[in-house]
């Protein structure tokens, strides 16, 4: 197993929010809802241990399966001669006949062990929340091909950090496809590697970056439309996958960096019909050039239009349909998994109500979980399929911490 060294930058990343919480004597030891490598999922007291993402409301059960990509079209001068641009990307999508096919976990195992290493707990083997994907299930297929929605991580993080709104979409019949940005995430790669971030000036993560992995992506699901695999390795694909995908609906999301990734992604590829980007900087390198004529949404917490110059200058050149929402209480990561999984690390260590709220805000966390489910999936289903509802027109009773800026 190869493992990546990695040094802390400067960010609001997952790591350096554990990292707070272990600092300030906050949480109780990993050992306590984790036990030992060996641990029996089945066992009781590992079940009530385990953390939980909520069930997706959507009418579909949600398969996934993990593909190993490489960009030959770009070299990878970090690995040395010979060696490209690689990254492992998941695609998230509605399924039949579940039962016999395992559940996914939220982050593979040498890639959630790696983490837990860089905050101090390489000893532990938590039993970290298992996802509402199952693990090559056939695709649910209906005579019409599946919505595609590509998905980007922030800095220093994986690409299942957003699973709530990934499977509430694949659940609703869409098509997601989550990649790790490699030299910027935790991932494993089938032959047992595990990455991690790397600090490195020459590391070609930059939003700039990130963006051309999505349209990498995009390739690759063009591939897949075409009844070809992608995957380097030619594993076996689920059953109904070659020839679902819809190319020619196609949108993408990010969170933080991989928000601003997006809105650079489709600044350069009109194959992109949609963008959502959750609470991002917009620092762009090279700086915004042209104006953006599609649909895009921005779900702001911290990086608002009033205190972003960058933010606010991205919307100004919004040229087609535009919105902007803010939750009140909202931090930066406040629209991920944060807000299903840490109340529940609260309640098992006895955090107080103040030292949650340092994590992930003032926001109530259950309405947290219900926008990140609803707002989505009403932008891609308006943008992509058509399917016009009235969640975006304005404010709702339903959500009354949800703000539309003008």
């Amino acid at each position: 197993m190869i493992t990546t060294p990695f040094i802390s930058r400067k960010g609001m990343t997952r790591r350096s929010m554990l990292g707070a919480a272990l600092a300030a004597g906050a949480a109780v030891p990993l050992a306590a809802v984790a036990g030992p490598a060996w641990a029996d999922p089945a066992d009781p007291a590992v079940a009530a241990a385990r953390l939980m993402l909520p069930v997706p409301t959507g009418p579909y059960p949600v398969g996934t399966v993990q593909l190993h990509l490489v960009d030959r079209s770009r070299p990878d001068d970090i690995a040395g001669p010979g060696h490209f641009r690689e990254l492992m990307a998941t695609v998230w999508y509605p399924a039949q006949d579940v039962e016999r096919y395992p559940v996914a976990p939220w982050m593979p195992a040498g890639a959630l062990q790696a983490f837990l290493a860089d905050v101090g707990f390489s000893d532990l083997v938590p039993l970290g929340p298992l996802t509402a994907g199952h693990v090559g299930a056939p695709v649910r297929r209906t005579g019409r091909r599946l919505p595609v929605v590509v998905f980007s991580h922030g800095a220093h993080s994986h690409q299942g950090d957003h699973t709530v709104m990934v499977q509430e979409l694949a659940s609703h019949g869409y098509a997601v496809v989550t990649v790790a940005h490699q030299y910027d995430a935790y991932t494993e790669f089938p032959d047992g590697r595990i990455a991690v971030p790397l600090r490195d000036r020459q590391a070609p993560t930059l939003p700039g970056d990130f963006a051309t992995d999505l349209r990498f992506v995009l390739d690759c699901v063009e591939q897949l439309a075409a009844g070809c695999n992608p995957d380097v390795d030619h594993r076996e694909l689920p059953a109904g996958l070659l020839g679902s995908l819809d190319p020619r609906r196609m949108g993408a999301f990010g969170w933080s960096k991989g928000g601003t990734a997006t809105a650079c992604a489709m600044l350069a590829d009109e194959r992109i019909r949609a963008g959502l980007s959750l609470d991002a900087p917009m620092q762009m390198n090279p700086p915004l050039a042209g104006d953006l004529d599609r649909p895009f949404m921005m779900m702001s917490a911290v990086f608002t239009r009033a205190t972003d110059p960058e933010a606010a200058a991205f919307w100004s050149h919004l040229r087609g349909w535009r919105l902007n929402i803010a939750a009140q209480g909202a931090v930066h990561v406040s629209y991920g998994d944060n807000e299903a999984l840490f109340p529940q690390v609260a309640k098992l260590y006895g955090w107080s109500r103040q030292q949650l709220q340092d994590v992930i805000g003032t926001l109530d966390p259950d309405q947290a979980v219900k926008i990140q489910q609803a707002f989505p999936l009403a932008f891609f289903d308006e943008h992509l399929r058509h399917h016009r509802g009235h969640l975006l027109d304005g404010p709702s009773p339903a959500f009354p911490a949800v703000t539309f800026l003008p």
